[in-house]
């Protein structure tokens, strides 16, 4: 072991046990499990997720106190297709395993995806531990999807409505003093049409890219006891400049006269001190050791709240990475840059569904274990895909050094309603409060291919909002705003981002915004005995016979990337993805996390000289001569591989094809653009005289019905993948020897012909507590800027 990980080990170990993170540190109850359910695919974790008490770890790494009490384990539920009033004192039906949402296996319950028992009551009993008198009981759920009501010992304690973020309750004054009953219902519609909920890509009707729901209580539920005057949160800045921490304190009860110490910590040695009120303040960090993906190094940090006479009365455990993010030119374009330089933020898209446990790793360790697999594959960053996870899989991105882009769940249908878009962007606030503090989190994510977004200017304002919230952060204010659904591009925020399947491909860079491809690739390899799809139909964007042609695929892409980061100014690239989910069989690890298809040490090379490069230009320019090979993948048929002619230029313009036998859906769906190359089964690709060849192609195939056509004002977009599933063949096999001609771009920069897959339409296209949990909701009008919560 080298000396340098040796010292990571010991430093994490330190971490670990300063913040009470191994295991429960306050005693809970035996809780036994329901029988699990058959899962479709076992993962390696799926025999020990039940094995004792679920998810047993400490829930809140970013904010520890020494005691604390689990309450996951087996609860009781009865389901309802009504909004029926709870049953108080009375034994309900059935049995479910918390914090597993009901439609998974690992619940015991795993219930149809398209089950109209839309409201789900829950109830177990607890003790309070005898050691908490005096105190106050907070109660917290993790997340539950998406409305819950609570109640304790038939009194109701309080409401959310949000499925991706915390809340809690100061459940005191209902105690009794022994044996309390809590009771939860919750409401989840998912994409029942017109309540358009933030869902993500939960739908009832699962297949191609779209998947099964969570419904219910799916991260932990525990108890804590806290003083009556007590730290609520706290909020980290670090500031690079001067080596400081800057620290903002929320707190509860009166803390009248009231002050808070912060302690900076290597380790358990203490390195800086301040003392400060309720706005913010700074602490030093002398010598500040920067956080980074190579170096993922985690300082500790006290906090002590102490009252007028000096003496403590709560105090919390915290952790922080001294690191920035911002923006410089580099190589003559604007670039993101972490800790001052630019390193190309190079990733995967990754969407944490579990064939066991779906929304809920089975365990934290597996948790843990994705993560693992992504930096070991060379990555550096992971865009989680429109689903935000519990605290502790951030806790793991910080102490692995993985950055992280965060989507914001997205609702399925638009335009919507006024109501609507202010619960969304309510739900937003609170994810950004909530994980504000994670050095990982690098950049916010508000939009997602127009997937619910109802028009250009409030897109415009609700991008803005987010980065009044946290400037501390990049926003990429809408992912894939060239395809799909999109309204447009809304001119600010940080970043441009394309999505351009197969790819890769590249906007150019402005004055104000970097260019990023937030999604590419998905390439495809069957693996028998290790997929699942709820429909049994299965979706690749390019299908490769093995592992080998399907490595050699990728590593030209990363070749055209690189080429593309030299001239293009491309600054982040997203591969499409790490893990297959359900039926999009397009991971480099299969759904059940059993088989990598791919061949780790060429992909982690590949990856590896993309950033090596990117670093090198910080201080000298490209090397001379290189040229940016033409965007795009060749045309592979599902049926047949298809080679092209000698005759054929490598200029030419390139898509992802396959054989159309639906229409196009209206909304949610790539988008064909007229004119579009067309081409035999058994003769060369013909580029239609009308299109110069000096951009990416369009889809082919045999269409066998009318696709729509964009309106002028989505000219250069490519069409994105639709949710319509294409049956994939493990047959067929792609070109994979690298571009070889090198491709000018046009004097405008954007391509100027969008590209798109296509495939056999096999299902329908989707339509497209808090933070402060006694505090005021923040208030949106619709035409002005958003105001946080006047508690904050």
């Amino acid at each position: 072991m080298s000396p340098s990980r040796h010292r990571r080990r010991l430093l994490g170990a330190a971490l670990a046990a300063l913040l009470g993170l191994g295991t429960a540190v306050s005693a809970a109850p035996s809780a036994t499990a329901a029988p699990a359910q058959p899962a479709p695919l076992n993962t390696p974790w799926t025999s020990q997720a039940l094995a004792d008490q679920p998810l047993p770890e400490y829930p809140r790494p970013q904010m520890t106190r020494p005691d604390w009490l689990n309450l996951n384990g087996e609860w009781q539920l009865r389901q309802s297709t009504t909004n029926d009033n709870p049953v108080f004192g009375q034994t309900l039906p059935e049995r479910v395993n918390v914090p597993f949402p009901v439609e998974s296996a690992l619940s015991g319950i795993k219930r149809p995806a398209n089950d109209n028992r839309l409201y789900l009551f829950y109830r177990r009993t607890f003790t309070v531990p005898a050691g908490w008198a005096g105190r106050r009981v907070q109660l917290h759920f993790g997340a539950v999807d998406w409305q819950a009501t609570v109640w304790v010992n038939g009194v109701q304690v309080g409401g959310h409505t949000g499925g991706y973020d915390r809340f809690e309750f100061d459940i005191t004054p209902q105690l009794n003093g022994g044996t309390n009953e809590l009771v939860v219902r919750v409401y989840d519609p998912t994409d029942t049409p017109g309540l358009n909920i933030a869902r993500g890509k939960q739908v009832r009707n699962p297949g191609g890219i779209t998947y099964t729901p969570s419904s219910g209580i799916w991260q932990t539920v525990w108890l804590e006891p806290t003083p009556t005057s007590s730290i609520f949160s706290a909020d980290l800045y670090p500031n690079l400049a001067n080596n400081t921490l800057r620290i903002r304190v929320f707190t509860r009860g009166d803390v009248t006269g009231h002050s808070v110490l912060a302690e900076a910590m290597d380790g358990t040695t203490v390195v800086g001190t301040a003392t400060g009120g309720f706005t913010d303040f700074s602490v030093p960090v002398p010598n500040a050791r920067r956080w980074s993906p190579d170096d993922p190094f985690l300082y500790n940090l006290r906090i002590s709240l102490r009252n007028a006479a000096g003496a403590t009365v709560d105090s919390t455990m915290h952790y922080f990475g001294m690191r920035e993010v911002g923006k410089a030119v580099v190589n003559g374009r604007l670039v993101p840059t972490l800790n001052g330089q630019f390193v190309l933020q190079t990733g995967v898209l990754d969407q944490g569904f579990w064939p066991d446990g779906l929304y809920t790793a089975p365990t934290d360790a597996a948790l843990a274990a994705d993560l693992g697999k992504i930096k070991d594959l060379g990555f550096n960053l992971v865009r989680k895909h429109i689903k935000v996870e519990p605290q502790r899989w951030f806790y793991h991105a910080d102490r692995l050094g993985l950055l992280v882009w965060q989507d914001m769940p997205s609702m399925g249908e638009a335009p919507g309603t006024a109501a609507q878009h202010a619960q969304w962007e309510t739900e937003v606030g609170q994810i950004v409060d909530e994980h504000r503090s994670s050095p990982a989190v690098i950049a916010y994510v508000p939009f997602n291919e127009g997937w619910g977004e109802w028009n250009l200017a409030d897109t415009t304002r609700v991008v803005q909002n987010v980065k009044n919230q946290d400037p501390t952060r990049l926003v990429n204010p809408h992912s894939g705003y060239n395809c799909c659904s999109s309204k447009g591009d809304p001119g600010n925020g940080d970043i441009m981002d394309w999505h351009w399947y197969v790819g890769p491909n590249s906007p150019t860079p402005t004055s104000t915004r970097t260019a990023v491809l937030g999604e590419y690739g998905g390439l495809g390899v069957r693996s028998a005995g290790h997929e699942y799809s709820p429909n049994g139909q299965y979706f690749i964007y390019e299908t490769h016979p093995d592992g080998t042609s399907a490595t050699d695929r990728y590593v030209s892409l990363q070749r055209q990337a690189l080429n593309l980061i030299y001239t293009r100014g491309l600054a982040g690239l997203v591969y499409t993805q790490p893990f297959d989910v359900e039926g999009e069989v397009n991971g480099f690890w299969t759904y059940d996390r059993q088989v990598l298809k791919f061949d780790q040490a060429r992909v982690r090379a590949a990856n590896q000289q993309l950033i090596a490069a990117s670093k090198r230009l910080n201080t000298t320019g490209p090397p001379p001569g290189a040229n940016v090979t033409g965007p795009g993948g060749r045309c592979v048929d599902v049926t047949g591989a298809w080679t092209p002619p000698a005759t054929a230029p490598p200029t030419a313009p390139r898509s992802s094809c396959g054989t159309a036998t639906a229409a196009a859906p209206s909304s949610g769906s790539r988008r064909p653009t007229a004119p579009c190359a067309t081409r035999s089964r058994g003769a060369a690709w013909t580029p239609p005289a009308a299109r110069p060849p000096t951009g990416p192609g369009c889809s082919c195939g045999t269409a066998t019905a009318a696709a729509r056509r964009p309106s002028a004002s989505a000219a250069g977009r490519p069409a994105r993948r639709s949710s319509t599933a294409r049956p994939a063949s493990a047959s067929t096999s792609p070109p994979t020897t690298p571009e070889t001609g090198a491709w000018t771009p046009p004097a405008t920069a954007p391509p100027t012909a969008p590209r798109s897959s296509c495939g056999t339409a096999t299902a329908a296209a989707p339509s497209s507590g808090s933070r402060r949990p006694t505090a005021p909701c923040a208030t949106r009008s619709r035409a002005a800027a958003w105001t946080p919560r006047t508690a904050r």
